[in-house]
């Protein structure tokens, strides 16, 4: 009957419908004739194309957002998920982004940007409402007229290509969302990230120029500070490389060229147990977050892949029990995480960038409609990525850290003073830590009445 056969036909978009809400998450498997967010079905005749993922957000229960196009109005970040009640300012917002900001040395591109944040929501007298935080910054310098030839021509080695065949469709002038500038909110974010993580037990989290080709620096992770990393414009804290690494990239700026190399990042006072078993490692989630960025090629914790040529004995930590009584490692070539779980002692880890892809030096490449060309670039770019990439590198591995520590606690902790633990307790892993109580804003004192000794106006009295 042709009401069965209808009743049939729309049983089957239903099912459909049901499955491919599946695959984009569990909101929209709860409402299956709802848009999804990471999913899109266009059906030509017969065949149905499937578009999935939109990749602008990180994280889970500490999630941010980061929008805007490197030549658009602005760029910024939603971060969802702070905690209440934690002081926040614009001025250590702005420090991190003045870090990051181009035009800060010759070593960086010349565009121009101050790049003030602007705190448009989620924060009132300098306190977090544990609400959305919106936080902004202006785009200023844009020259978009730098990018009329690639709107036609392919840059090599750029998303231009790879965004056409995605989208269909680009942001040509300064390359959009592909663009480093995006990573402005990735840095603000950051900020707030790292005053939690602070605030929980003096976290420290630091990144510094390691290599810049095969000129590496020698620096210790347990000593190394702020103020040495930020000493110079080439953020090295071993002075004398430092300046081989500045000298080479001058060199290569010179010749309208590009280099990269590698960067590495700190975090002291850890605690122990964060991070989760198979697939979210603690190692598997800094990865995601640092291959995130733009240019960054590789990625290694610990010994990294330089542990392959050991042996098992000469690369096992050794534990001992320190003067606290705590258990401890001598040695950390696991790089602060074992099992996908962080063990308490100093996380390590490196992220490779590659050269810049846009070059001032005439390359061959095709034009959009697929015919063979060649191309100077234009626009200003850094020479190397590695000096600004700290502050992004380091930003991304403060969320990560914060959005572990909120599911460990919300995981672990949440029964954890209801049911007692059976049998004898694992003795302390990881050194002692303690909490830094920030500085909490001071309060506004209330305007004085008028002298006449009456109270506010009576608005509702009066227009009686």
């Amino acid at each position: 009957p042709k009401q069965e056969t209808m009743a049939m036909m729309s049983s089957r978009r239903f099912v459909v419908a049901l499955a491919l809400a599946l695959m984009a998450g569990p909101a929209a498997a709860l409402c299956p004739s709802l848009p999804s967010s990471r999913q899109r079905a266009a059906v030509v005749g017969r065949k149905a194309v499937v578009r999935m993922g939109v990749g602008n957000s990180f994280g889970r229960l500490f999630r941010i957002s980061t929008w805007g196009e490197s030549h658009g109005g602005g760029v910024g970040v939603t971060v969802d998920g702070c905690p209440p009640r934690l002081p926040i300012t614009t001025e250590e917002i702005q420090l991190e982004l003045t870090r990051r900001r181009p035009g800060q040395s010759r070593l960086t591109t010349p565009r121009d940007e101050q790049d003030l944040v602007e705190i448009l929501s989620g924060v009132v007298d300098g306190v977090a409402l544990g609400t959305p935080i919106g936080l902004l910054v202006r785009n200023k310098d844009q020259r978009s007229n730098d990018y009329e030839e690639m709107a036609l021509k392919y840059r090599p080695s750029h998303a231009d290509a790879t965004y056409d065949a995605k989208y269909g469709v680009r942001a040509v002038a300064g390359g959009g969302r592909s663009s480093a500038r995006e990573t402005i909110g990735r840095v603000a974010a950051g900020a707030i990230a790292k005053k939690i993580l602070k605030t929980y037990s003096g976290m420290e989290v630091l990144c510094y120029v390691k290599k810049v080709q095969e000129l590496e620096a020698v620096v210790d992770p347990e000593t190394v500070t702020f103020d040495e990393i930020e000493a110079n414009i080439a953020r090295c804290p071993d002075a004398d490389m430092a300046d081989q690494m500045i000298e080479r990239i001058d060199t290569i700026r010179k010749q309208g060229n590009s280099i990269g190399g590698v960067v590495e990042c700190i975090v002291r006072n850890v605690p122990a147990g964060l991070g989760a078993p198979v697939f979210d490692k603690l190692e598997a989630d800094l990865a995601k977050a640092c291959m995130s960025l733009p240019a960054a090629k590789g990625f290694e914790v610990g010994s990294g892949f330089g542990g392959t040529l050991l042996t098992g004995r000469e690369h096992n930590d050794p534990f001992y029990v320190d003067a606290e009584g705590r258990t401890r490692t001598k040695s950390n070539r696991s790089g602060g995480i074992q099992g996908g779980i962080s063990n308490g002692e100093t996380i390590i880890l490196r992220v490779a960038f590659k050269p810049t892809s846009t070059i001032s030096q005439e390359q061959e490449t095709v034009t959009r409609g697929g015919e063979e060309t060649r191309l100077r670039g234009k626009g200003r770019h850094d020479p190397c990525v590695l000096p600004r990439a700290c502050p992004m590198v380091d930003a991304m591995v403060a969320v990560t850290l914060v959005d572990s520590l909120m599911m460990q606690h919300a995981q672990c902790d949440l029964l954890s003073g209801i049911i007692p633990l059976q049998g004898e307790p694992s003795n302390a892993l990881g050194k002692s830590l303690k909490p830094v109580v920030p500085e909490l804003p001071k309060k506004k004192e209330k305007p004085a009445e008028a002298a006449s000794g009456k109270g506010p106006k009576d608005v509702y009295a009066e227009e009686n």
